[in-house]
C-alpha cells in the first residue's frame, strides 16, 4: 500500500485541494484508491458525498481527528487530508502510516512562516530521519510575475527538500471541486495548462511507487 500524507499546519494552505486531486489522479489510473479526511471540518469526505457515481471510484473509511485507523485491506493507494495545526502525537500517528508527505505552501509571509516551524518538526520525526518517509513541498495558487513568488522560491531554497512544482491559482480547481470532480476527472483541452503543471508532481508520485516495489 501507497500512502501519501497532504500537511501543512496553516488552515486554507490549500491541502484539501492537493489531496483530492491526488487522490483523483489515482483513481484515473484505476487504482483501488482511498482518501482519509482527519481535519474537523471534513471538507475532503463532503466533497466526496457529491462525487458524481459515473466518474472513477475514490472511497473513504472510518477515519478523524481522534481515529486515526488504518484503512481496509485490498486499498493500493491512500491520501491523507489533514488538519490544520497538526503536530506531536498525532503527527506521530499520521506518519505511521504515510510513505510520502507532501507540504503544500501558498506564497504568504504567515504561511512561510508556520510552514517553517512545521518542516524543522516533521525533519526531525524519526521515520522522515530514516528514510521511511519522503517529504517534498509544492508551492500553491501561486502567481509567477509578483514579488511573492519570487520569496517562496527562496523560502523553499533554506530547505533540502525537492521543490515539486508551482500551481497557478486559477478557478479551475474551485469549479471541479464544486461538482465533485478533479482536474483528471475534466476534458484535457479545460484543464492542459494545470495537468502540465501536475506533471512533476505524477513523477514524484510513480517514482516513489517504483522504489516501494
Amino acid at each position: 500500500m501507497k500512502a501519501f500524507l497532504v500537511a501543512n499546519p496553516k488552515g486554507g494552505s490549500g491541502k484539501s485541494t492537493l489531496a483530492t486531486n491526488l487522490a483523483g489522479y489515482f483513481a484515473s489510473r484505476r487504482h483501488d484508491v482511498m482518501l482519509g479526511d482527519i481535519d474537523r471540518q471534513q471538507s475532503a469526505r463532503d466533497w466526496l458525498a457529491i462525487r458524481p457515481f459515473e466518474l472513477p471510484t475514490i472511497d473513504t473509511w472510518d477515519i478523524g481527528p481522534d481515529k486515526i485507523a488504518r484503512p481496509p485491506k485490498g486499498t493500493s493507494h491512500v491520501v491523507l487530508d489533514t488538519p490544520a495545526g497538526l503536530h506531536g502525537k498525532a503527527l506521530d500517528k499520521v506518519l505511521k502510516l504515510s510513505t510520502r508527505v507532501i507540504v503544500p505552501v501558498q506564497p504568504s509571509l504567515f504561511d512561510m512562516l508556520a510552514t517553517r516551524h512545521f518542516l524543522e518538526a516533521l525533519l526531525s520525526e524519526k521515520v522522515v530521519r530514516k528514510g521511511k518517509a519522503d517529504v517534498a513541498v509544492i508551492g500553491m495558487r501561486v502567481d509567477a510575475r509578483t514579488r511573492a513568488a519570487g520569496e517562496l522560491e527562496r523560502f523553499f531554497a533554506t530547505f533540502d527538500l525537492p521543490v515539486l512544482t508551482y500551481l497557478r491559482d486559477t478557478q479551475v480547481y474551485v469549479q471541479a471541486a464544486a461538482a465533485g470532480m478533479t482536474i483528471f476527472d475534466l476534458t484535457p483541452s479545460r484543464a492542459e495548462r494545470d495537468l502540465e503543471q501536475w506533471q512533476p508532481i505524477i513523477d514524484w508520485v510513480e517514482a516513489g511507487e517504483k522504489m516501494a516495489d
